[in-house]
């Protein structure tokens, strides 16, 4: 089972950080390699304990639609989503926020299996990974961009100002 491990520092609040990585609209606004919105489940916002979102994207060059449910969650340190339904033959991710004084190190632990047997291990190998990683640091970079750019308040309920200073 392939797995990415990720860490990006960040100068922001941990707070800020934890929410925008649980933003839908985030997701389905502004990171844009695969056209993916959210179709089902929470659409918009901020997901929670135990709700499920599907988005529909363009992978490969195939609309492929994939469910995912939060699993654990302990704010504003750790996250994890699993996939319900989808390409993969599981999926896991976990995120985790550790604050520095610089900010956050936002780290990303994401298993994966690729279905379809030996055929699905050849896949991993050749393109899978490369692909999932960077589909993942393109995701980071968004984050870090409005985290650290202000631009959080654009997806982030400003009457948290409290919360997020």
């Amino acid at each position: 089972m392939p797995i990415i491990k990720l860490q990006t520092p960040i100068k922001a609040n941990r707070n800020i950080v934890f929410d925008l990585s649980r933003s839908i609209d985030l997701q389905s606004k502004f990171v844009t390699d695969s056209s993916e919105k959210a179709v089902a489940g929470r659409t918009s916002g901020l997901i929670g304990l135990d709700e499920t979102v599907t988005y529909r994207g363009k992978h490969f060059g195939v609309t492929q639609n994939l469910t995912s449910r939060v699993t654990e969650l302990d704010r504003p340190h750790f996250f994890a989503d699993e996939m319900e339904k989808g390409a993969f033959k599981s999926l896991r991710h976990e995120h985790h926020f550790i604050a520095t004084e610089e900010g956050t190190m936002m780290k990303d632990i994401f298993n994966f299996q690729a279905p379809l047997g030996i055929l699905g291990k050849l896949a991993n190998t050749l393109f899978l990974k490369s692909y999932m990683t960077n589909f993942l640091k393109n995701r980071n970079s968004t984050i870090k961009e409005f985290a650290e750019n202000g631009r959080w308040k654009e997806l982030l309920s400003e009457n948290n100002e409290e919360y997020y200073n």
